[in-house]
């Protein structure tokens, strides 16, 4: 422990082995990119609101005068490609599971460090010439990639198709190959950690539902992402050596798609189940009431993970695929809406006759409620076959997509960040300025995207640059303006949450072990936590929602706090001096 503390500055905080500094290099790396993914959002709502006008400053400093200083027509698809592929594979995954998995599975099992601390400093510098890459693809002549962040061959094999298809294309793949490498890894040393580093006493069955959904997630991670990496390596092979896995005619186009979404479909739970997670603590926390329904939690996570491997193919009922296949997607897409209905239900039953305390992390733990169910509800239009070959390439589904996906994973990741960050630097973020941020952007995200559901139905075609150049849809400028505006405002109230974020970390409050009256292991060591986190391994007690417990005066019970005349875990004696209760 001495000579660990004693490395320099670059070993220790750049290069470092510590499962609590790399999970805070993926925190403001993917905040980084969540700014990049942003801009460009605005740029795409922008063409769409007054296409083919001039954007004051940004215009002539973008685009330049070679294209009159509006979007060049060609460039559309870039935005919408780049947008995607940074806020999925550049903010969502690597916020919920690189930066609070890395962050919370030692701290919340009871653990010193990970399993491999030497592989978890490898799964982010894999992702740091990821991040170089996709980066790079927006300096090159041709411009970034340009099939979609779906990227569907053939267009995105062939070095001509469009521009973007040389280089930028060539960067993309290479960047999600690196990208995938690093998912691999970290999902590998968060199931070991979580299997065999758990403190004594803290059965698979005591842990909180964070560490099930980043556990599980891990094995979606370890199962799916190899199959999207072979399936990069192919088209790569196809793009520089030229061969024909997914070329038209001599290859198979549609494999392409069976393999990118055999591992995006999956993909969407690896981003939506650690926020169900964050919202599961943070809701039983701040109601004061058990988590209703824990086992039922478990299991439902564990059935939205195994079914989620076999619906991909609602995402090809346009492919011209096989009808009884079809059907055979559509059911079990259906399906899956039953164990997400049991958290749903099972989150109600926590707040009920709760003593609900509406800090900022609970509001955007109850945000992510909200929008996750009509985010779902909506999916279950679309798993309809007859149904979805009508929406499937409308703003329907761009709506559905982003309720699940920023109305789900954003507001769970603004819940997380804020109910931990007092442990991650040791001071408090501003509950007020929380709250501001918090109804500004539930308000002005639903001025967004709901209107996009109205669009869907009317037929509004997405991926399109000026959809009113066609004449049914020349009344629909009006609502996109509207949404437009309210981007801006969603934009501006992002200020808000960084302003609030970097302040708080040296200006904030300062907070003590506890500041929420938690019963989780991370509240039991200081904050931040030390090196090797807890100055003596913790032993568990208990589950960890006994709030409100008759066993104690005080309205919380901490795992680790033994309390005469119950269980020791695993037969183990009980201490010799148990502590007071509520200290």
């Amino acid at each position: 422990m001495t000579e660990t503390a004693e490395l320099s500055f670059v070993r220790r905080y750049v290069f470092s082995t510590d499962h609590k500094v790399i999970g805070k290099q993926f925190l403001f790396t993917a905040m980084g990119f969540f700014t990049i993914g942003g801009l460009l959002a605005i740029l795409m709502r922008t063409q769409l609101a007054w296409p083919w006008q001039e954007i004051p400053i940004i215009g002539p400093l973008l685009y330049g005068e070679a294209s009159g200083n509006i979007l060049p027509p060609e460039s559309y698809p870039a935005l919408v490609t780049m947008h995607g592929t940074i806020m999925i594979f550049f903010f969502i995954i690597p916020i919920l599971s690189g930066a609070l998995g890395n962050f919370l599975i030692p701290l919340m099992t009871g653990a010193r460090d990970m399993a491999f601390p030497r592989l978890n400093l490898a799964s982010y510098w894999l992702m740091v010439p990821a991040f170089l890459l996709v980066l790079s693809s927006f300096l090159v002549t041709t411009g970034p990639a340009s099939a979609g962040w779906t990227s569907y061959a053939p267009l995105s094999i062939l070095q001509d198709a469009a521009p973007g298809s040389a280089m930028g294309q060539t960067l993309w793949v290479l960047s999600l190959m690196l990208v995938g490498t690093s998912s691999l890894v970290g999902a590998i040393n968060y199931i070991t950690t979580i299997v065999m580093l758990r403190a004594p006493g803290l059965d698979m069955f005591r842990l909180p539902m964070t560490i099930w959904a980043l556990f599980i997630t891990a094995i979606l991670v370890t199962f799916a992402t190899p199959v999207l990496t072979g399936a990069l390596i192919l088209m790569f092979f196809d793009r520089s050596l030229g061969t024909l896995f997914f070329a038209a005619g001599e290859g198979q186009v549609i494999l392409w798609q069976h393999l990118f979404w055999f591992y995006s479909h999956p993909a969407v739970y690896i981003m939506i189940l650690p926020a169900m997670g964050v919202a599961s603590d943070v809701i039983s926390t701040f109601s004061r009431k058990p988590l209703f329904g824990y086992k039922p939690m478990v299991y439902s996570i564990w059935a939205i993970a195994g079914l989620g491997f076999i619906v991909w193919g609602h995402h090809m009922f346009v492919s011209g695929m096989n009808p009884l296949l079809g059907i055979t997607f559509m059911t079990s897409t259906m399906l899956i809406a039953i164990p997400s209905a049991v958290k749903t239900f099972n989150w109600l039953g926590t707040l009920w006759r709760g003593n609900l305390q509406m800090q900022a992390p609970m509001l955007n733990a109850l945000a992510f409620v909200s929008t996750f169910v009509i985010g779902g509800l909506s999916g279950i239009f679309s798993a309809a076959t007859p149904v979805d070959i009508f929406l499937h390439d409308t703003y329907w589904i761009v709506g559905h997509i982003h309720y699940v996906l920023f109305g789900g994973s954003l507001f769970g990741v603004f819940a997380g960040v804020q109910y931990w960050f007092p442990k991650m630097f040791g001071r408090m973020m501003s509950n007020t300025a929380g709250i501001y941020h918090f109804v500004i952007t539930f308000v002005t995200f639903n001025m967004i995207f709901l209107p996009m559901f109205y669009l869907g139905a009317f037929g509004m075609p997405r991926r399109i640059a000026d959809p009113y150049q066609y004449e049914m849809f020349s009344g629909l400028q009006g609502t996109n303006q509207f949404m437009t505006y309210a981007l801006f405002v969603l934009a501006a109230a992002q200020l808000i949450f960084a302003f609030n974020f970097f302040y708080s970390l040296f200006r904030g409050k300062v907070a003590g072990k506890n500041p929420w009256k938690a019963n989780t292991l991370e509240w039991t060591t200081d904050s931040p936590p030390p090196l090797e986190n807890f100055e003596e391994i913790p032993t568990v007690y208990r589950g960890p929602y006994e709030y409100s417990s008759p066993l104690v005066a005080a309205d919380y019970l901490p795992q680790d706090q033994y309390v005469d005349g119950t269980e020791s875990p695993r037969g183990m004696p009980a201490p010799a001096v148990s502590p007071a209760a509520g200290d």
